[in-house]
């Protein structure tokens, strides 16, 4: 009989050392686990910071561009600065290729900040692509897209305006809001 106490003596305190270290494990895994929550916390606000911050950068580089080619657009001869197309242009040309390179990068940048969407994106080019002059700044500046890293979201977007430009021009519809295939996001 104090032989079985003795084991069941034994048993228990096994069983109590036993819980006491499941206890102190889950103590230990419920505290790294407040530990890595805050952390995920704490990186993705600093993620959101940083993009924050990259938006910020992006308007502030939209509106130096915009500042320059303003410049040039009211100066001839800091418009020369810019005129690095294959042929010659005229002034007043000039100013207009200068003008849809302006309208071009405020969609692009608004594309980049989020203020709207791929597909928007695809229909305010399908509507300025309407323009004469907008297509010929198009043309103009293809060897200047050429340049692009090709993986690059610019270089891609630029394929994209010129797959649709193409749609454009090929097709025999009037209705040209409903040529080509809008982007899916």
């Amino acid at each position: 009989m104090t032989t079985q106490r003795t084991g069941i003596r034994g048993l228990r305190a096994v069983a109590a050392a036993g819980m006491g270290v499941v206890t102190g494990v889950v103590t230990t895994l419920a505290a790294q686990r407040h530990a890595l929550d805050a952390l995920r916390l704490r990186i993705e606000y600093l993620e959101q910071q940083a993009q924050t911050q990259r938006d910020t950068n992006r308007a502030l580089q939209q509106r130096l561009h915009w500042e320059l080619l303003s410049k040039a657009m009211d100066d001839p001869e800091l418009a020369e600065v810019l005129d690095t197309y294959d042929e010659p242009f005229s002034t007043k040309k000039q100013r207009q290729f200068l003008f849809a390179n302006a309208l071009y990068t405020n969609a692009l940048c608004y594309y980049r900040i989020g203020n709207i969407s791929r597909e928007e994106f695809f229909g305010f080019v399908r509507g300025i692509l309407q323009n004469r002059i907008f297509r010929e700044y198009w043309y103009a500046t293809r060897p200047h897209r050429a340049t692009l890293i090709d993986s690059s979201e610019e270089a891609e977007l630029g394929r994209m305006v010129d797959d649709l430009l193409r749609q454009l021009e090929e097709t025999d519809i009037d209705e040209w809001w409903v040529v080509g295939e809008p982007p899916t996001t």
